[in-house]
């Protein structure tokens, strides 16, 4: 599944309102490259939580 580009260009990194790269391999997910933070896409949906992120 993939997210869709209006989405992504409105999306930030929650904890430092900072861009984030979009990835689809191995798995879906958003990256803040700032944070070294991982956030999980499930289903098409962006788990935007830091509690849930993990580590880059």
């Amino acid at each position: 599944m993939s997210l869709a580009p209006e989405l992504l260009e409105i999306l930030v990194c929650p904890k430092c309102k900072g861009d984030l790269e979009y990835r689809t391999e191995p798995s879906e997910a958003l990256v803040c490259h700032a944070c070294a933070l991982v956030y999980a896409v499930e289903d098409g949906i962006p788990v935007m939580l830091v509690d849930e992120a993990t580590p880059l």
